[in-house]
This record gives structure tokens, sequence and C-alpha cells, in this order.
């Protein structure tokens, strides 16, 4: 199996006649006579140790022939010398056969490969096993087949093997990621954490890119550690005598004995959650298989009803306090109760159970998985997307449940999987929901429904990062109630209700004829003038979409503000997106009779100038600037003379061309 020094040596050995007959074709081949007669020399003996060699396993009358030879040659005052082109010859006809040879064990070493990933893909790892080792056999450089032997073995278990392989593929590839991946995951195992985190920092240094997984296998790493670290303090605390240790065993046994009353379970779930109230006693909870009373037939039966009788109520709450008690703060203890069969989708009937006391505390269970990276995870890992359903169904209610539901929303706003989710769903529920919301409701100016639109407005802004066909529908009401907000007196919601204009209109010419109905050109050009940078990006933003499309918009705009005072200062910004929307904007608006004439003794033909003859970084920035300085002179030619001062007609014959082209 490769394993021992001598099959390591032999190896070696292989690798370096490869890397010593490419030398010695590099040197036949030299133009430098003395590197050629070296290799020519160095060739010359190769040859006759090949063939002393093949001769002395021979016929003993053949070797005596040749140590004839041999003595006979050995006697001769000097060889003749040895013709260069004979020996290249010689040398390149053994080379061709060895790439044949290779050639032929390759295809061999690569059926087998792929019989052992189809008994690997059949979950027959002994196979696969057996498939990769007999492809080394044939090809015993072959990197994929030792990280494909590797992870077999830690399919079975078989971690040292697994390590073995990895160092192997890693002597074929020195930067090969799978073999460090695949390392790392066998130290995991055998609780070797500082080499498990070498493996996975190795692979970070070969591939940048691939530092979400790397953070997120180190991640693992760290908490299996903190988990064994635990579970040995606890079991050193119940060696010693605790308390809790005993209290905690013996409430489980009588948790788990059967045919006891519904009153008497309740009782004694009331009094483990009151118990598990630190670190240490969630680990006694979860090393006495605490999460197993759920195979209690009177738990699971309350737990699974779908009415129940105010004594089952009361059980299930009681049971949702327990896991919030052993859940708090721990991974490991959260992981588990999400592993436990069935209970994942059994949180999701619980937030449907129409009684509100177990939403409640269903809610604040689930809460305590969004609050952190590692527990957000773990929920992403189930299918959300009834849960977001229900999630955003809690949005309209008037109590805590709101908040609740709103808090873990937002939680999840920021992880990549759940926008895909939200993405899927959004023509089904998420807009329409967002539009009945924003609507407004009993309660409205509430704290905690403030909150709530705060919260929804962010979730909207993630989901129309992509365009989607779905937002047309909903575009004018969102559009409208987003108008609405604009007056409201929190400037975070003010913010976000611009940028949710931003990014919605696009894809509605009725939604920007209604906002520019609404007063919207006036209201952005008084956030352009306040200055807040991200509310300043939204809205210049919202302008050059508004006057795109709109002649009123560009009416509206020179009517608020004559002589363009507020898109002139946008182009001196240091933001590029800013700059490139403003001048956008302004070319728009310079299709108004009068615009040009307005700008006459201002600097704007400095500015554009200096935007689209190179200073810009961004080419959207070039373009715009281009585009609105040939439509400044086109509509008011006496801006001209100013561009002549600047030597800048040859940026203008190049802005004309994108004048005609757009």
């Amino acid at each position: 199996m490769l394993r021992d020094e001598d099959t390591e040596a032999d190896f070696q050995r292989f690798l370096r006649r490869v890397d010593d007959v490419t030398n010695l074709l590099q040197g036949l081949s030299s133009p430098d006579s003395a590197v050629r007669e070296k290799a020519i020399a160095e060739t010359e003996k190769r040859l006759q140790e090949q063939g002393a060699s093949r001769e002395e396993e021979e016929e003993e009358e053949s070797r005596t022939t040749l140590n004839r030879t041999l003595i006979n040659t050995s006697g001769s005052v000097k060889a003749e010398a040895v013709d260069a082109d004979v020996f290249l010859a010689a040398l390149e006809k053994d080379a061709k056969e060895r790439a044949q040879r290779r050639r032929r064990n390759e295809q061999l070493a690569n059926a087998l490969k792929e019989q052992g990933n189809e008994a690997f893909r059949r979950g027959d790892f002994a196979l696969a096993i057996h498939r990769y080792s007999q492809g080394l056999q044939k090809l015993r450089d072959k990197q994929e087949l030792y990280t494909n032997r590797a992870q077999a073995y830690l399919k079975l278990h078989e971690y040292e093997k697994a390590i073995s392989d990895c160092e192997w593929a890693l002597k074929c590839n020195k930067n090969c990621l799978k073999a460090y991946f695949l390392m790392g995951k066998a130290h995991l195992a055998l609780q070797h954490f500082p080499e498990c985190r070498q493996c996975y920092e190795e692979m970070l240094q070969i591939d940048p890119q691939k530092e979400n997984l790397v953070k997120d296998c180190v991640n693992e790493a760290n908490l299996e550690e903190k988990r064994l670290r635990d579970e040995e303090r606890a079991e050193r605390e119940a060696q010693a005598g605790s308390v809790a240790a005993s209290s905690i065993q013996e409430l489980l046994q009588r948790i788990s004995s059967p045919g006891q009353d519904i009153l008497y379970y309740t009782g004694g779930i009331r009094l483990l959650a009151q118990v598990v109230n630190s670190c240490t006693e969630q680990t006694f909870f979860r090393t006495n298989n605490g999460f197993s009373i759920l195979r209690n037939e009177t738990l699971r039966g309350a737990l699974c009803a779908e009415s129940r009788s105010p004594a089952e109520v009361e059980l299930c709450v009681s049971l949702l306090l327990l896991w919030q008690a052993a859940c708090a703060g721990n991974e490991e203890n959260q992981r588990l109760l999400l592993a436990q069969p069935g209970v994942s989708a059994q949180l999701a009937e619980l937030l449907c159970s129409g009684t509100p006391h177990i939403q409640r505390e269903t809610l604040a269970l689930i809460s305590l998985y969004s609050e952190h990276q590692s527990g957000r995870r773990l929920l992403l890992r189930q299918d959300l997307s009834r849960w977001l359903q229900i999630l955003m169904a809690f949005v309209k209610s008037t109590d805590a449940r709101a908040d609740s539901a709103m808090n873990i929303l937002s939680d999840l706003i920021g992880e990549k999987r759940f926008q895909t989710q939200c993405g899927a769903m959004l023509s089904t529920d998420v807009l329409p929901l967002f539009s009945q919301l924003l609507e407004g409701c009993p309660g409205a100016s509430s704290p905690g429904y403030q909150h709530c639109v705060f919260a929804v407005l962010g979730l909207m802004m993630n989901l129309l990062l992509e365009s989607n066909g779905a937002i047309q529908d909903f575009a004018v009401p969102i559009s409208g109630r987003c108008l609405a907000l604009l007056s409201h007196q929190d400037g975070k919601i003010v913010t976000r209700a611009v940028g949710v204009l931003s990014r919605v209109l696009p894809a509605s010419p009725s939604a920007v004829e209604e906002v520019v109905k609404g007063g919207v050109v006036k209201k952005m050009l008084k956030f352009l003038k306040a200055g807040g940078q991200l509310t300043c990006r939204y809205a210049i933003k919202t302008l050059s979409i508004c006057t795109k499309s709109s002649r009123r918009a560009q009416e509206e705009l020179l009517k608020w503000d004559k002589r363009l005072q507020v898109l002139l200062q946008l182009l001196e910004a240091g933001d590029e997106l800013v700059v490139g929307n403003a001048a956008l904007c302004l070319s728009q608006c310079l299709q108004v009779p009068g615009a040009a004439s307005a700008l006459l003794g201002s600097g704007v033909v400095q500015l554009l100038l200096r935007h689209a003859g190179g200073d810009a970084h961004t080419t959207s920035v070039q373009l715009n600037s281009a585009i609105a300085l040939g439509r400044l002179c086109v509509a008011e030619p006496r801006h001209i003379h100013q561009l002549r001062k600047l030597n800048g007609l040859a940026i203008l014959n190049s802005s004309m061309k994108y004048v005609q082209s757009s």
C-alpha cells in the first residue's frame, strides 16, 4: 500500500529518474558545447550502466560473453568518441517507449479511478479503495487517486490511512487543496486540533479566495475543541460529586419513564430547565442524552398534536423553555437539537399553531440561533421556505411576536443562502406581504412597528440587488409607500426608503411616473443638499432613473434648481458612483430648452472635461461625462469657446460619437 520506507525511497528514485532524463535531453540539445559534451558523457555512462545491469540478469553463458567483452574493452588504450546523434536517438527512443508505457498506464489508471468513483457514489467505500489502489499500481504519481482514496478512508473512519494518502498526494502536487482539506478533516476526527488548523492555513496560503471555506473549517475545529474541553470539565465535576450533575441525571431518568401523568412531565421539565443554567449544566444535559426525551410518547404526542388541550400547551411551552436553556450560547447543543428527527419541521408547525404562547417561545428559541453566525448556518441548512412565509406573516402582529420575527429576519438578511430562498419566493410571498406591511396597520407609529419597517426595508434592499421580473408587478405600490416614508422622522428609515426606490424604479416606468407626480424630484434635491453620503448615493441614482424616462422629471429638476447647482456640486464629489449618476442626470436635463444656457459662466465644461478626459477611474463616469459635454455644446454652442480655451475639442469629437450612439 506504499507506506513503508523502502516504498517511499523507491517512489522518490522513480521521480528523480524522470527529472534526470529531462535534464539529459536538455543538455544534449544545448547550444553550449561544454554542456553538450558533459551530457554526452553522462548519457554514455548511463547507457553502459543500464546495459550491464540488464546483462547481469541473463543466463550464465551470456554473462561470460559480456565479461570478456568488457575485459577487452577495458584493455583498449582509448575508446573512440561516441557519436552524440546515436546516443540522442537511443535516449529519445527510450523516452518514447517510456511515454507510451505511461500513456497506457494512465489510461488504465483513469479507468480504475472511474470505477472507484462509481463505487464511492454507491457507498461501497471498500471497493472504491481497492480500485484506487489498483490504479496506483499502474501510475504511482497520480495525485487524484491518493486524494480519492483518502476520501474513502475518511468514510470508513480510517483517519491515519487518509492522512498518509494526503501526504503522498502532496508529494505529487505540493499545492493540492483537496489533500490539505481532507487531511484537515482527518486530523479533526483524531482531535489533532493544531495540525487540523495548520492544514486549513496552508489552503489559504495556496488560494486566498478560499477564505470563506477556510473560515468555516477553522470554526468547525474550534467548536469541536470547545466541545471536548467542556465535556472533560463536566466529567471532572461529575466525578467530584457535582449536585447539578446528579440532579440533571435523575430528572432526565424520571422524564424518560413512560406512563406518567402529563402534569408530572411538565413539572419535571420545568425543574430541569431551571437547573440547566450554565455551560457546564448544558454539557451535563447533552452527555446524559437530554435531547432523547423526545422518545417519550406523551411528550412527542403533545408536541405533534394538531389541536392541544391546555395541559398539552403547557407541556409544549415547558419543552421549548428547556430547549432555550440547553441551547443558549451553546453551538453543540443547538446542532444536536436540530439533528433530532423531525424537530426542524416541528418548529415550523409550532409557529403555525395559532397559540400565541407557543409561538412566542418558538420564536425565542429560533432567535437563539439567528443571533450568532454558527447558529444561522445551522438554520440555513434547513429548508427555510416555509419558515420565511411564517416569519413574514408575523410582521403584521401587534405584539412581541412581530419584533421577534423581524429580529430573526434581520439577522438572516446578510446570509447568501437566505437571500436566494427569499428571491425564489419574491413574487408569491415576499413582495405582496411587503406591500401590505408598508400600507400601514394598527400601531404603525409604535417603536416596534417602526423597527419592523426598518428591517423589512433592509430585507427588500438586499433582495432587489438582483433584477427580477416579479418586481414590476409590485413596483407601483412599493414605490408609492416608500415615497410616503420619505417624510418619516427616523432618518434611517428615510435612507432605506430612498435606497429601495433607487432599486425598484428601474423595473417599472409606471412607478417612475407615479413617484414623479408625487414630488420625488423635489424630495431628492432636498436630500442631496443635506449631504448624507449614503442617502446622497441613493438620491442621485433615483434622480438619474427618473430623468432618464420622464420629461416631467427633467423639467421639475430645472424648476427647483434653475442653475443646476446641486448637480454641479455632485460632479466635484469624491465618490465616483455619485459623479457618474450626476453626469448622467445632467446629460438628460440638458435636453430641456434653456438648461444649457443656464450653465453659461459656470465651471461645468472644466468639470465634465476632467472626468471625460480620463481623471475618472470608472469607464461609465467617463462615458456619462462625455455624453453630457457633447449635449452641452450642441444645446448651447457658446460653451465651445470655453472648450477651445481648455484644448478639449478632441474630447468633444469623441463625445459627439457617444451622443449619436445614445
